[in-house]
């Protein structure tokens, strides 16, 4: 997960004039971190709740042709720097599926969490497709 704390605001007002740079930063790190904080309290059957409200918010956007702009998985081919992986980014979601993936600014900081990010994301699809058979 990259927080995007640069394009997050409350009632128009950036956050980052709103708090100080350490508050964002351990509200950062605790988003980063909810889902295991969920789970840990919860036990068991809770992983499923955030999941869950995405695919909603998704379903919602598709099904009434929103074209709404939601973080979703897809399939980058070059966006962002990355091709040839699906990536969780900004796109346009409407009747179609993905109509556009937004190519949002990132800070230095921000884009090397993404690829690093990517760069996991790729490590295990290579774990994963070791002694898988070629498609013909």
């Amino acid at each position: 997960m990259v927080p995007l704390v640069g394009y997050t605001t409350v009632g128009g007002v950036p956050v980052s004039e709103l708090l100080p740079k350490e508050t964002l930063d351990r509200i950062v790190k605790r988003t980063r971190d909810g889902g295991a904080e969920i789970v840990s309290l919860l036990k068991t059957g809770s992983a499923y709740y955030a999941p869950s409200a995405g695919v909603v918010e998704m379903l919602d956007s598709i099904l009434l042709d929103q074209h709404r702009i939601l973080p979703c998985a897809a399939y980058l081919q070059g966006e962002y720097g990355i091709k040839g992986l699906y990536a969780g980014v900004p796109v346009k979601l409407g009747h179609g599926g993905i109509e556009e993936i937004l190519q949002i600014k990132l800070t230095s900081e921000e884009q090397a969490m993404l690829q690093k990010s990517a760069n996991a994301l790729q490590e295990l699809v290579n774990v994963m497709s070791k002694g898988r058979p070629k498609a013909a």
